[in-house]
């Protein structure tokens, strides 16, 4: 495709070149650069595009895109913009053909749910004999192949060629999870939502947003870019629901147990095998039961009900779905499903997820909880002292571990866990090593009792400063109860 074609309806600073060379790829990272790319240099947080121009070149790009002239001279094309990554995210629409204002894409954005929503939703289209993509936090699916997750939200470039994908692969819809940090950093600038789902919001990310409200405001961007033809998904159990549903100029539904909410549900019945509910819609009522554990999870289903009622999915089918759904992995993942006690894992890393867990555990367990947890280094601080507070207020005991440590000392995270425990919690333990904690956890285990193991949920490697190890908490679940897979 030419460069002019590609650069179509985008603000361009100055070109200095031909703007009529083929481009055979767009691409910001300069190791997947080949030749004929364009190469966009764009200054992240980390690492400064502009610093690999050289590499790009010698690997084969014919154009530089950036927000200033190359300080050194190359015998390319040049092209410079005043956002730079809003300017990517349009460039990578044109280049793709903008796929997004094709195939319809429905966005779902929250602090927490947004993985167990996505898959529900995509089962729940997919019983209506839809074709149905998937882009989130686990993994990527286009409907005819899937493969590991790089983030939850990739960047622009990879986005519109998983849509080109998906529409040359005659799929209808693409469920996909929109991070804040992707809202922000314009990732998902130019996709064009045929929907979005608004999950829930607590603290989460202060080390990146700073305040709640530049979180709050990041998440809003999804729903800002919706016009009167779209339609948003908002839960009404969450206070910043309630501030987002008066700024949303599409059509709103809400969901949650309030009565004045759209898709609710009324007289939960919730154990360890599961959860049933009364479903009220505006296209009928049904008795739901599904294998999904917890009230956080009736409200996931809630969610995922709107966007299938508004997508004219029959109330039958929906009901089905449901009943066959299983949980993705890592969320609140039964690892024995046969024992005289429960071991969980789950992917609750934030302090308001492991509240919720844990809570809806406690009101069902006849025995104790064991709670084998630790936070995330290099990433938000504030967290840790209250997921401490939370795990030994709703726990019987609990066991601190580290959790992809990276270049943090995982003995101080361990602290800072610590400072915000109860004061008169003594019934914990401290081990850095999480296989070591995982196995003592479930050692020490006895008839009814729960081990949640959290924070990692379906990752499979723990991170840390120098190195990258295979790592997966079922897996080593599994070794401490014998059970061969």
């Amino acid at each position: 495709m030419q460069l002019k074609k590609i650069t179509e309806g985008v603000n361009v600073e100055s070109i200095d070149g031909s703007d009529e060379i083929d481009i055979s790829g767009i691409t910001c990272d300069s190791r997947k650069v080949g030749r004929g790319f364009a190469f966009v240099a764009i200054k992240g947080n980390n690492l400064d595009g502009n610093k690999f121009i050289k590499d790009a070149v010698e690997n084969g790009a014919i154009c530089i895109i950036s927000e200033s002239k190359p300080q050194d001279k190359y015998n390319v094309t040049t092209v410079t913009f005043k956002d730079i990554r809003a300017a990517y995210a349009a460039l990578c629409a044109n280049f793709y053909g903008n796929p997004s204002r094709e195939l319809k894409i429905i966005g779902i954005t929250g602090t927490n749910g947004k993985t167990t929503t996505a898959y529900l939703i995509e089962s729940l289209l997919k019983k209506a004999n839809y074709k149905c993509g998937r882009i989130g936090t686990i993994d990527y699916s286009t409907g005819s192949r899937a493969f590991p997750a790089l983030n939850t939200t990739p960047d622009a470039g990879i986005l519109q060629a998983l849509f080109k994908e998906m529409l040359d692969d005659k799929t209808d819809y693409c469920v996909m999870e929109v991070s804040s940090h992707s809202l922000h950093q314009g990732r998902v600038d130019s996709i064009k939502f045929h929907s979005a789902v608004f999950t829930n919001l607590s603290k989460e990310h202060l080390d990146y947003h700073k305040t709640p409200e530049e979180y709050f405001l990041s998440k809003k961007k999804l729903f800002d870019g919706l016009t009167e033809k779209d339609y948003a998904v908002i839960n009404m159990g969450n206070i910043y629901g309630t501030i987002l549903m008066p700024a949303v100029k599409s059509k709103t539904i809400t969901y949650g147990f309030n009565k004045n909410a759209k898709i609710r549900a009324k007289d939960e019945v919730i154990s360890l095998k599961g959860s049933e509910f009364f479903l009220i819609t505006p296209k009928g009522e049904a008795r739901i039961s599904t294998s999904l554990v917890g009230r956080y999870n009736i409200y996931n289903i809630l969610a995922a009900v709107s966007v299938a009622q508004e997508e004219g999915v029959d109330l039958n089918k929906i009901k089905e779905a449901i009943a066959e759904f299983d949980p993705p992995p890592g969320r609140l993942e039964l690892v024995n499903p046969r024992g005289d006690f429960y071991v969980y894992v789950d992917f609750a890393h934030t302090d308001d997820a492991l509240r919720k867990v844990l809570a809806s555990l406690s009101v069902l367990t006849k025995g104790r909880i064991i709670t084998v947890f630790g936070c995330g280094g290099d990433r938000d601080k504030t967290k840790r002292p209250r997921m401490g507070r939370i795990a030994s207020r709703l726990s019987d005991f609990v066991i601190i571990t580290s959790d992809n440590p990276r270049s943090e000392d995982p003995i101080d995270i361990i602290e800072q866990i610590k400072q915000g425990m109860l004061p008169d919690f003594k019934d914990y333990l401290a081990i850095e090593d999480r296989e070591k904690a995982i196995k003592e956890a479930i050692k020490m285990a006895k008839k009814d009792d729960i081990v949640l193991i959290a924070g990692k949920g379906h990752e499979t490697s723990q991170i840390y400063k120098d190195k990258t190890i295979a790592f997966d908490d079922r897996e080593i679940a599994r070794q401490a109860l014998g059970i061969k897979k």
